[in-house]
């Protein structure tokens, strides 16, 4: 009686795990092509040579350090993934059960392999950022909302917004940079208002950016994106021309090749100029890392404004009172007297009104303040708005070289002073030694100025920007030279951000402006353009000013010499012709200088 039912048990077992065998491998392909159907294929050319991408998109979390998985960090050459790498994006894996770098958080890995950190060093060497974490990253990764709620509500744009080219320049960019700059632009765009992402390539010799990069976009984005070639290197400046003679849509939009656009990015944009077509409008520039790709951002409250020294540099400033005063919430869009240059829209036909880019000008440097002063001066207005925030990496050198013995920035400042300064020039001149040089034929550029009847530079500072310092209306301004140890030694520091807080220097003087080009304020200030020498008790440094006189408040009698420190009563002071001090006021030759240009007030 027993047996039989053993041998019923015996069949059954036979039909129903054969079953279930067969249902758990159907369920596993259903699952395997699910999967695969959602990973974006690529050609056989990109998948084999494709430097470190990731096309996954989204999700957050997860740690963001630790052990690299995979080291085909290999910019351009052969790589031949396997499926897992195909499925994740070729080279470097993200780390099971994280995403590097999503929701804008740093990537820091640790545990390099020597092989792997010789690939950092060398993404250093030839962009200036760190390519080896920027290749961990997806170039779809997601970014933090950093809109202030204000930006958010249903009726705050217009809905009859005219569509944008975006313009982006490149030059030998990094694979996956370049390739996240363009995915956060059109993925983060509404379609409609996207007309086209124009990309200039501006002679570039990598072979990723050649017949790779074609294949990528046009797999990609269809007719979205466009490539177009400058058959030599022409520098920032006449790329963008050559992308402006390229763009299809009313309104252009440029930005840098090393940028990530945030969600809303686009619309407070085109909102500003379809009410009116005379604003320039810059997103505010949010810093992502150089090193860990973090996307750093702020609210509306610290949005700061361009402006500029009379070096010809572009600053950057907190809001004045006045321009709070005329705003009613922190995130409608400011007035600002300059832009940065890299990241702005304009319209098209105001663009070519104000006669576009000095063609003039050479590679880059100066088309910022150029672009802000004929804007103002011609019958428009510049504006940040803190609505629109696009991330940008800011390295610390330019990885790029160029020809020697030519003095790019100084030319182009030039033909900028020239033009549109007036008698205001004469600052940034003194700061040269009037070292001119050949900065070419400016005709034609001074004639779209009296053809569009501009204001004179005396307007744009005393209406535009009155917040800035004129040295003409100083006490003394050029050189500070002490009469001791041969009276040859003169004050000389750079005078800038990277120079806060360190020693003011001393150097033979030479004449030529420069570091040795001072001003002495009506206030007692001694400074150059926004640094003020600062005296605290132990160095004398160089400071931001503050306009509070204290520790940078210095009496000078021109009878004497003496250059006294109001609250300590100390006297500057040469102690070797390399060191600055603060000793007892005794009437040294050491203690007596020379105000260049000096006048009593």
């Amino acid at each position: 009686m027993i047996f039989p039912r053993k041998r019923s048990l015996f069949y059954k077992l036979c039909v129903i795990v054969p079953l279930c065998w067969l249902l758990f491998l159907l369920v596993t392909e259903f699952h395997g092509q699910r999967s695969e159907s959602s990973v974006l294929p690529l050609p056989e050319k990109i998948i084999q040579n494709h430097p470190i991408i990731h096309t996954g998109g989204g999700g957050g979390g997860g740690s963001e350090s630790g052990g690299v998985v995979n080291n085909n960090v290999n910019s351009g050459q052969g790589i031949h993934p396997n499926e897992n790498e195909i499925e994740h994006g070729v080279g470097v894996l993200p780390i099971p059960g994280s995403n590097p770098g999503e929701m804008g958080k740093p990537v820091k890995p640790k545990n390099l392999t020597q092989e792997q950190q010789k690939l950092v060093s060398e993404g250093w060497k030839n962009n200036a950022f760190n390519q080896f974490v920027s290749d961990m990253i997806s170039v779809k990764r997601s970014l933090p909302d950093p809109r202030d709620q204000w930006c958010k509500e249903s009726d705050r744009y217009l809905t009859t917004l005219k569509p944008t080219s975006v313009v982006i320049c490149f030059h030998n960019e990094a694979w996956s940079v370049l390739l996240r700059t363009v995915h956060s632009v059109v993925d983060r765009s509404p379609p409609e208002l996207l007309g086209e992402v124009v990309l200039v390539d501006d002679f570039s010799d990598m072979e990723h950016l050649k017949a790779q990069l074609e294949d990528y976009m046009k797999l990609q984005f269809g007719d979205k994106v466009k490539i177009i070639r400058a058959q030599r290197r022409e520098g920032l400046i006449r790329a963008r021309l050559l992308g402006a003679a390229n763009a299809k849509s009313p309104i252009l939009t440029f930005l840098d090749s090393h940028v990530e656009a945030a969600t809303g990015w686009l619309e407070p944009l085109l909102d500003r100029i379809e009410r009116n077509w005379t604003t320039v409008v810059c997103p505010v520039i949010d810093v992502i890392d150089d090193d860990t790709l973090e996307f750093h951002y702020g609210d509306s409250k610290a949005t700061s404004v361009g402006g500029f020294d009379w070096n010809l540099q572009f600053t950057w400033h907190s809001i004045p009172e006045r321009e709070r005063n005329r705003r009613k919430a922190s995130a409608e869009p400011v007035f600002s007297p300059t832009m940065a240059g890299g990241l702005f829209a304009i319209s098209k036909e105001f663009f070519e009104r104000l006669g576009a880019y000095d063609p003039g000008f050479d590679i880059w440097g100066g088309e910022n303040l150029e672009l802000s002063f004929k804007t103002w001066m011609c019958g428009g207005r510049l504006e940040i708005i803190p609505c629109s925030h696009v991330g940008h990496i800011f390295r610390k050198r330019s990885p790029y070289k160029w020809r020697q013995g030519v003095n790019v920035l100084r030319r182009n400042s030039v033909r900028l002073a020239e033009v549109w300064m007036d008698e205001y020039a004469e600052y940034y001149y003194q700061r040269i030694g009037h070292d001119l040089g050949n900065y070419g034929d400016i005709t034609d550029r001074k004639s779209i100025r009296e053809k569009l009847q501009c204001k004179s530079f005396k307007w744009y500072l005393d209406n535009i920007y009155p917040e800035l310092f004129i040295p003409g209306e100083a006490l003394a301004h050029g050189e500070i030279r002490n009469l001791g140890l041969g009276g040859q030694t003169c004050l000389d520091s750079p005078a800038t951000k990277r120079q806060m807080n360190k020693a003011v220097g001393l150097y033979p003087c030479h004449g030529q402006g420069g570091n040795q080009y001072w001003s002495f304020s009506k206030t007692g200030e001694i400074r150059r353009d926004e640094m003020c020498v600062d005296y605290a008790g132990q160095d004398v440094m160089i400071y931001p000013c503050h306009g509070s006189m204290g520790n940078q408040h210095w009496l000078y009698d021109d009878e004497k010499g003496e250059v006294k420190h109001s609250p300590s009563h100390k006297c500057l002071t040469i102690a070797t012709k390399e060191k600055l001090t603060m000793e007892p006021c005794q009437g040294l030759e050491t203690q007596k200088w020379k105000f260049q240009n000096y006048r009593k007030d």
